[in-house]
């Protein structure tokens, strides 16, 4: 049987060295990579104090005094988190915004504030806000509170050029200190507010776009047509602005007449219950503060909405003075052509009524597959007519 040969290594080849600098290389780019990083979120952290402390001045100059009972800075390693224990903003007269005559300063405090910002991307702060929150004149007891499950904002762009601002709040309610006690006049599902600079900057001319969207709104305090759950999203664009300096807010509203500025409503919606309205349209204000403008509207459920408004006492006068001795059953085929079922219904409810006399000055249109009837909806120095009816007054804004 044959024997296997051995291999000898001859005697001048050397054994392979060992590199144990290769093994501890990536270990050691690790750690400086976490050690520069460490650094530089110490730093950018010892920065974010100084900055509070800056803005907190220029906003105190504009009469907005920032308050903090603590404040913690954390986060490390990916994020700059500030928490503030009851936020305070005191509005001073400097401010232009004063909660009643007195003279006295506005005061909002909330329950705790914390703000978050990406080291990455630090243009980008998110917050959420404890509630509840309260308003009132300093020294004095509180006059409006708010309470939401979740408030959250977030800003982009820096302290001295914000390009936008979002707004979200769940399950909001709004009470208002009367008589001895807090006496809800507000709730809602979700509130959001959006706005952003769509041109121009905070100092130069801005042009800003707005977006406010209500889900389960009721307010019936403020207008009975508020005492059901309403739904509403609206769109619109702002021109006319200079800056945004602290000034009253009369003063700003003079000068957005004086540059000829518009509010364009470029998509309204409102939903409550079997009622629905579309429209869009453009506002101004004249040289009385007061708004002029139209809107087209698209209804459904126009009876029902005439009658929530409270302008069906209005559109039955308009009738008896401008029907000519024509009978129900004459202009309840007119509306039929109109609208089918509608001539029908304004023998048994004023809101039909007066529906009546309006649906025969607009035209028939479809929202969402369901048939409506398209309108304008007029503002004239301040007066809102639903066709040639007036259903409310809107006050001067300066």
């Amino acid at each position: 049987m044959r024997q296997p040969e051995i291999y000898e290594r001859p005697k001048y080849a050397k054994p392979p060295r060992r590199r144990p600098w290769l093994i501890a290389l990536p270990l050691a780019v690790v750690v400086l990579i976490g050690v520069c990083w460490s650094a530089f979120w110490f730093y950018a952290a010892s920065q974010v104090g100084p900055a509070i402390d800056g803005w907190r001045a220029r906003e105190a100059k504009a009469g907005r005094i920032h308050t903090c009972d603590s404040q913690t800075i954390a986060g490390y390693p990916f994020r700059i988190e500030v928490d503030c224990k009851a936020p305070g903003i005191e509005f001073q007269p400097a401010s232009a915004l004063r909660l009643s005559d007195s003279g006295r300063p506005l005061v909002v405090t909330a329950k705790d504030i914390a703000v978050v910002a990406q080291v990455y991307d630090p243009t980008l702060l998110i917050a959420e806000i404890a509630s509840p929150m309260t308003v009132t004149e300093k020294g004095q007891p509180p006059t409006f509170s708010v309470n939401w499950s979740l408030a959250q904002v977030s800003v982009r762009g820096t302290p001295t050029e914000p390009e936008r601002i979002s707004i979200a709040v769940d399950r909001p309610e709004f009470a208002n200190f009367n008589r001895g006690a807090m006496e809800l006049v507000a709730t809602a599902s979700h509130v959001e507010l959006h706005g952003r600079i769509a041109s121009g900057s905070v100092n130069n001319n801005p042009q800003i776009e707005l977006v406010t969207r209500l889900v389960g709104a009721v307010a019936p305090s403020l207008h009975p047509m508020m005492a059901q759950p309403t739904d509403s999203e609206i769109t619109a664009t702002l021109t006319g602005l200079k800056n945004f300096a602290p000034k009253p807010w009369s003063e700003r509203f003079r000068e957005i007449a004086a540059a000829n500025g518009k509010i364009e409503i470029k998509q309204a919606r409102l939903s409550q219950g079997d009622v629905l309205a579309v429209g869009a349209g453009t506002l101004s204000l004249n040289a009385n503060g007061k708004l002029d403008g139209q809107l087209t509207l698209t209804v459904v459920g126009l009876d029902k909405l005439i009658t929530r408004l409270g302008a069906d006492q209005a559109m039955s006068q308009y009738l008896a003075q401008k029907g000519g001795g024509m009978n129900m059953d004459k202009i309840g085929g007119a509306l039929d052509r109109i609208l089918p079922g509608l001539g029908g219904a304004v023998r048994n409810n004023s809101g039909a009524i007066a529906a009546a006399g309006i649906s025969m000055l607009g035209q028939p249109a479809d929202i969402e597959g369901k048939k409506g009837v398209s309108l304008p909806l007029k503002f004239t120095d301040g007066a809102v007519y639903l066709g040639p009816i007036p259903v409310g007054q809107t006050p001067a804004l300066f």
